[in-house]
């Protein structure tokens, strides 16, 4: 039989083989016409490449919350914008200028709402200015023209040169207080001293009487004369159930000019008139 032929032992193998063993098998191409899918690698664990992260979910909300308040915003910035503009085009408000008032004036006579809020302890503000009397009111009896319409036509006439009447009430805009003051200027001191003589007579041959004022509205007055004297008279006409309701007025001559000043209030105003009538005749130029 012979002896049989000795096994063949492998070669051991080289660094060289162990490094072609253990190489990696290319990939196979994946372009066209080779009909390879795409290539997946045959490395070592080692060698793969970790799964690509995914995109960060902040950029996702942001998005989200940019889409829904795209319409308020597209709403509103427009109307920013117009008002924007607007406040800027606005022309601005010119700064109050006080009146030029020159010294002999019935303007610069009167006593301004300041004033007269220091010297009657009322805050006063600017109710009404007139440049001439009104006319005369109804008064029953008629002989009482001249006590119910101290102010109007039937004292201060139509003779006058120059003529202003300024009424002044309280801040609230109640009426709960007035303040009238009246300056007439006339050619010469004696038609001015016969209209104070006429105003003194009318009020003496009155001790009361229904006054029906330019609205249509009635109401009934008593007159008192607090005093007289050779340039001046002052009394008081009180409203019959008007709660202690009633006007101090004080008329004096200067000059010729006729200056009046009254209060209306439920308290009593002589006083204070007598201390306006001072003020104001000191500024009536003679």
């Amino acid at each position: 039989m012979g002896r049989p032929a000795p096994l063949k032992t492998p070669a051991p193998k080289t660094p060289a083989r162990l490094a072609q063993l253990t190489a990696p098998t290319p990939a196979k191409p994946n372009g066209p016409g080779t009909g390879g899918g795409p290539s997946v690698s045959t490395g070592s664990p080692s060698s793969l490449q970790a799964p690509a992260p995914r995109p960060p979910r902040t950029r996702g909300r942001i998005g989200l919350t940019l889409r829904r308040w795209r319409l308020p915003l597209v709403a509103v910035l427009p109307c920013l914008t117009l008002a924007g503009i607007g406040w800027w085009c606005w022309p601005s408000q010119p700064t109050p200028v006080p009146p030029h008032l020159v010294a002999g004036t019935v303007h610069a006579a009167l006593l301004t709402p300041d004033e007269a809020s220091r010297l009657t302890g009322m805050t006063l503000t600017s109710s009404s200015e007139v440049s001439k009397p009104s006319p005369a009111l109804a008064a029953d009896p008629s002989s009482c023209a001249i006590a119910v319409g101290p102010t109007t036509q039937a004292v201060f006439g139509k003779d006058w040169t120059a003529f202003l009447s300024a009424t002044y009430q309280d801040a609230g805009g109640l009426g709960n207080y007035t303040m009238t003051q009246v300056v007439g200027v006339y050619p010469d001191r004696e038609k001015a001293g016969a209209l104070l003589r006429t105003l003194t007579a009318g009020l003496r041959s009155c001790s009361s009487a229904v006054r029906t004022d330019q609205d249509g509205r009635g109401s009934k007055w008593t007159y008192r004369i607090d005093g007289t004297a050779s340039n001046s008279v002052s009394w008081t006409a009180t409203q019959d159930g008007g709660n202690g309701w009633a006007c101090y007025r004080q008329a004096q001559l200067k000059g010729k000019s006729l200056l009046q000043v009254g209060i209306c209030e439920a308290g009593d105003g002589r006083s204070t008139v007598q201390a306006l009538t001072r003020r104001v005749a000191a500024e009536v130029r003679g």
